[in-house]
């Protein structure tokens, strides 16, 4: 177990593969079990960074006050501890408002940008359904109740997958069950998750920006990315049909290689992109 401490805190995170670094940022109540269908992938292509942010997994969750920008905050120094001065980031979900975030509080750390299933924020954005706050509200993403998270969990995946993965639904079920986040921790970042909104500074990214998200997406709608997508300049829109909130692991063949082509493509006429050097 790897582990660097920022911000008070200690991290845990994993460097996988060569090339040049991808940080990958989870999303609510999720750790580094989310990324199992992109790392033997990526890691063939970038330097792939994943950790668990604070709160969760095998990072320390303390019992303080959470905002997306503390999470940006600890991302950055975890980032700059681990030597990359700049990297490409992709978040889901919260995670995608902790990258936008970073990309608006760390302009020079953020090279490339990719956003899945997330918005910006704020009262304009298409809100979460309310059968869905419902249940996220009452805390069934996290604790130790099985069925609890079988039902929160079913919310992330379309109702194709579900009826065709009932095992690898199963394991990623089990996964949460084995390492249950406490339930302070979860109240934490659900509420920094709520209390987020870039809506007026959203337009000041300027990393090349892929965003991505699931035509069948229960809880972020799909609509937010055409949202995102009309205030991020350079950007371009993604969706996946029959998948849902965590798109990527339904589609995760067709997502991996959309990755692999934005980060690895030349932009703006820089023909000798790939020949850059990130350290």
């Amino acid at each position: 177990m790897a582990k660097v401490r920022v911000n008070n805190i200690e991290l845990y995170y994993e460097i996988h593969g060569n090339g040049q670094p991808l940080v990958l940022i989870e999303g609510l109540a999720c750790s580094k079990w989310m990324w199992f269908k992109q790392i033997n992938e990526l890691k063939k292509h970038f330097k792939v960074i994943v950790f668990d942010l604070r709160g969760i997994g095998d990072s320390d969750k303390p019992d303080m006050e959470y905002s997306i920008k503390l999470f940006a905050d600890d991302t950055a120094a975890l980032v700059t501890e681990l030597g990359f001065k700049k990297v490409h980031v992709l978040g889901v979900s919260m995670g995608g408002y902790i990258a936008q975030e970073l990309a608006l509080e760390y302009p020079a750390l953020v090279d490339r940008l990719i956003l899945c299933s997330t918005h910006y924020g704020g009262p304009n954005i298409v809100p979460i359904p309310l059968s869905t706050l419902s249940i996220m509200l009452n805390g069934a993403g996290a604790g130790n109740a099985l069925e609890n998270l079988r039902i929160a969990m079913s919310l992330s995946f379309s109702d194709e997958y579900l009826s065709t993965h009932k095992d690898e639904f199963e394991q990623i079920v089990k996964w949460k069950f084995e390492k249950p986040q406490p339930f302070y921790a979860y109240k934490r970042q659900f509420y920094a998750g709520l209390a987020f909104d870039e809506e007026s500074r959203v337009h000041l990214i300027k990393s090349p920006t892929l965003i991505m998200a699931g035509k069948d997406d229960k809880i972020v709608p799909y609509e937010n990315a055409l949202l995102l997508h009309s205030k991020i300049e350079d950007s371009e829109v993604e969706f996946f049909d029959n998948a849902g909130h965590l798109f990527f692991i339904e589609k995760a063949e067709e997502v991996n290689q959309k990755i692999v082509e934005f980060l690895t493509k030349p932009i703006g006429g820089d023909e000798k992109w790939k020949e850059r050097i990130l350290t």
